[in-house]
């Protein structure tokens, strides 16, 4: 594998290698993967089992249609199935968003997933890039985040929640109101494809928020949660208009057999779904705990199942990389190649302990040789391959994301105001460039439109917000016990459509004994990480009760409870 390692991953400028790819050049044998973010205990032994039993006929036949297959889902779901379109993984829905939906210009806060940015760019959108502050801990500020959509009149906002690859977090209230704030625009996105691993709060989705405004859609996966990237499979959930513009489009037989298994299987086996979320958040919490141990090493706090994670300085990401792949068959995703960050930081997921034990090993190996404290070295000016997009990110610096020459000219700065300074890149190789910055907007009392589109029926309208801009985003307070998921209300109740009150950041729970998290901001190895930082549950919480023959009326239990 050695010898071929450079060739693999120069080929696949957008994320790393298959697992295929891998296996073949390791004599059949691949990597322990830290690289795909999926859930390492779902399905159980058993339900694979099942499958293989079953995979004669799974191959062999055509499955149903895909009307079929969603109304499957949303009896799990309980959503109404006009308000869903399954897809062949989420980045099939995400192309249909931007062709059908996405008319000229789209913002997103980078560094996130690759698609958000570069499918617009690739149908001639203009990309409108938020950077994400390293000294905030990659923390997003939403007010700040709308004076930037403002600023640019951009038409689509996307909010990816945790984000990919830092794992921040958004509290629900904060993102409704966000919702709120942009009901003008023609598109709010919010991609909870990683949201089922978060636990923050008992009920973080705005599943049941989106289905009644007119112009928002959720993005959710069940690849990653089910720990089935192969398969492709992802929903997404808008009120019956949206939602059925882009069902309309998607292929009949757009899901395959595998996809309709596991759907008509999931009935029996939500207990152990719950289960193995429970456990991957407790893994989270131990594997930030192990690789802080490692000196000069930044762990960032995360919501998802994987880490963000920088290098010591002096350490650059592709070598890392290449040395674990080659000498201790560990695979890593180097981020050098995501627009806003840098082959300073590595995504790594969340995995068993005794595989984590073999990362750290592998990680004080490469990085300090035996013990010694000095770090691997930069890639010499004479390497073959870099750590990024080269190419994209001077696009980017040419057209602020733009995919043809000319539409940037529509996003000017207002005339006479400054550009704030860029970003200082975070690595010591070779000079890369910067993100654009992004232009100051007009001062105004408010970041938001002056005129509100009247409300839909049975949507309420939105209720008035601060002049400064709602607070910066604060979490929902702990319930006294944690609530299990209901039906869908009728209506959305008044008191949800208000800012909340302003706090100190997310409090204790007591009765949970989880710490709480303040400010966002990373902490290094030396200075100790703590478990605010990186939330988990050390303990499953028992399960709901259940009615015989499936998940039923404990709740929309994919969607709806992530505590």
């Amino acid at each position: 594998m050695a010898g071929n390692v450079t060739s693999l991953f120069r080929g696949t400028a957008a994320h790393s290698p298959s697992m295929a790819a891998l296996t073949r050049e390791g004599d059949g044998a691949g990597p322990v993967d830290f690289c795909i973010p999926c859930n390492p205990y779902f399905p159980t032994p058993a339900m694979f089992d099942e499958l293989a039993g079953r995979l004669r006929e799974i191959i062999t036949y055509y499955p149903s249609s895909a009307d079929t297959i969603t109304s499957e889902l949303c009896s799990l779901l309980q959503l109404p199935p006009q308000c869903v379109a399954m897809g062949n993984g989420s980045t099939e829905l995400i192309t249909w968003i931007d062709h059908l939906l996405v008319r000229e210009s789209l913002a997103i806060p980078v560094p996130t997933f690759g698609r958000w940015t570069d499918q617009p760019m690739e149908t001639g959108k203009r990309v409108d890039m938020f950077p994400l502050q390293e000294s905030t801990g990659f923390a997003l500020d939403l007010a700040s985040y709308a004076k930037f959509i403002r600023s640019r009149g951009t038409k689509v906002a996307v909010i990816c929640n945790p984000n990919n690859p830092d794992g921040g977090f958004l509290p629900r209230q904060s993102v409704i109101q966000f919702m709120d704030a942009m009901a003008d625009l023609d598109l709010v996105v919010i991609d909870e494809s990683f949201l089922e691993f978060a636990d923050a709060e008992s009920e973080p989705s705005v599943v049941e928020d989106a289905v009644m405004r007119p112009n928002v859609i959720v993005l959710r996966s069940l690849g990653k949660n089910f720990g089935l990237h192969g398969i492709r499979f992802g929903y997404m959930v808008a009120n019956p208009s949206l939602a059925g513009k882009v069902r309309s489009m998607l292929p009949k037989w757009n899901l395959n057999s595998f996809a309709e298994t596991v759907v008509f299987m999931l009935k029996n086996h939500g207990k152990e779904y719950m289960e193995s979320l429970h456990m991957v958040r407790r893994d989270r919490l131990d594997m930030a705990r192990q690789l802080s141990a490692l000196p000069g090493l930044t762990i960032y706090p995360s919501q998802g199942n994987f880490l963000f994670v920088r290098l010591p300085v002096g350490a650059e990401g592709t070598v890392v990389r290449d040395r674990l792949l080659t000498e201790h068959r560990i695979l890593v995703r180097e981020c050098g190649n995501k627009v806003g960050s840098s082959s300073r930081f590595l995504r790594l997921v969340v995995r068993p302990q005794s595989d984590v034990r073999r990362l750290v090993a592998g990680l004080e190996q490469v990085l300090f040789g035996s013990r010694q404290e000095t770090p691997v070295p930069e890639l010499s000016n004479g390497t073959g391959y870099g750590s990024g997009t080269a190419m994209v990110d001077r696009l980017v610096g040419a057209t602020n994301g733009a995919g043809m020459q000319g539409l940037a000219a529509q996003a000017n700065a207002w005339p006479g105001q400054p550009a704030p300074p860029a970003p200082q890149p975070v690595a010591a190789a070779a000079p890369q460039p910067s993100l654009p910055s992004a232009p100051q907007p007009r001062p105004a009392a408010s970041p938001y439109p002056a005129q509100q589109p009247a409300a839909a029926p049975g949507y309420p309208a939105p209720q008035p917000l601060a002049a400064q801009g709602y607070p910066a985003p604060q979490p929902a307070s702990w319930p006294a016990a944690a609530q299990g998921p209901g039906a869908m209300p009728a209506q959305m109740p008044p008191a949800a459509m208000q800012a909340p009150a302003p706090s100190a950041g997310l409090q204790p729970a007591a009765q949970t004994g989880m710490p709480g998290m303040t400010g966002g901001a990373s902490m290094g190895a030396q200075g100790g990480l703590t478990a605010a930082q990186v939330r988990g549950r050390t303990q499953p919480e028992p399960p709901p009760p259940q009615p015989s023959g499936g998940w039923g009326a404990v709740g929309a239990m994919l969607y709806n409870q992530a505590g």
